[in-house]
């Protein structure tokens, strides 16, 4: 029997409902309003907050396995990564068939409660690179949380452990990028950018570097695809509204579509 006191024999005792634990997840859309659309909303945020929860288990080992000089392991869960976000981009697609009239029911109920605060979606953004101190401020009150976030925060993004792989690979990247205090946000450097180009223009040689560098940019390129559904998704619904949470709505969501988490990668196109 495992914790929960369950037979762990699928085949002689185990349902598919237990093994899921079906009756929480199904038991926990708990509509405030009782307005019809509210069960949709909150469904596609539970729907995508474990599709955020499988990207998370994918890219953290995907930086353990880079770090270990294992980059064919890694490329399977990169590969993953970019498929989930796929999932998770068309979420919005279908929250959009929502009308600002249907969500004005029941906004109200929602309190204080916003997307902004999510918190895998923060650490999603940690483990890219982007690391922002005001946004560990947002749960100070939930010290088991708090803590979480700060080892997320202080810990190698998956571009660190990359430029890493680069210095491995016996490029001359800058020492202090290989200790650099990792709470600061990337900006870039010239010696990366010089090994992307070496790369990109010797594919053959760094086959496993370049393959790195692709898998990459199709997470970058995904991740800023919803970062423009969601801004364009809310601006539907609610137009320029500030945010239930405080947040600026739309006007923070357009901020960040020109952050760039890999730079260096994006450019060395242009070089070429």
């Amino acid at each position: 029997m495992n914790d929960k006191g369950i037979y762990t024999d699928f085949k002689e005792q185990m349902t598919y409902g237990e093994y899921l634990d079906l009756d929480k997840i199904l038991s926990s859309q708990t509509r405030l309003s009782g307005h019809h659309d509210e069960m949709l909303f909150i469904i596609i945020h539970q729907v995508s907050e474990l599709w955020m929860k499988l990207i998370l288990h994918e890219i953290t080992s995907a930086i353990t396995a880079i770090q270990q000089g294992e980059l064919q392991e890694a490329f399977k869960m990169l590969a993953r990564v970019s498929r989930i976000q796929t999932q998770i981009i068309q979420a919005w697609d279908v929250l959009a068939t929502m009308t600002p009239a249907e969500y004005m029911e029941f906004r109200d109920s929602l309190g204080r409660a916003s997307g902004f605060q999510s918190y895998q979606n923060r650490q999603i953004e940690f483990a890219l690179g982007y690391k922002q101190p005001h946004i560990l401020k947002i749960y100070e009150k939930n010290p088991e949380l708090a803590a979480e976030l700060k080892e997320s925060y202080e810990a190698p993004s998956i571009y660190d452990v990359a430029i890493g792989a680069l210095a491995e690979a016996g490029f001359l990247i800058n020492p202090a990028l290989l200790t650099r205090d990792f709470t600061e946000t990337y900006k870039g450097d010239q010696t990366v950018a010089d090994a992307w180009l070496e790369v990109y223009r010797d594919v053959d040689k760094y086959w496993d570097l370049y393959q790195l560098a692709e898998k990459l940019v199709d997470i970058e390129d995904c991740h800023q695809q919803w970062r423009f559904r969601h801004m364009k998704t809310v601006e539907r619904i609610i137009g320029y509204k500030i945010g239930t949470g405080g947040s600026s709505g739309v006007n923070y969501l357009k901020s960040v579509l020109d952050h760039r988490f890999f730079p260096e990668l994006w450019d060395v196109r242009t070089k070429l």
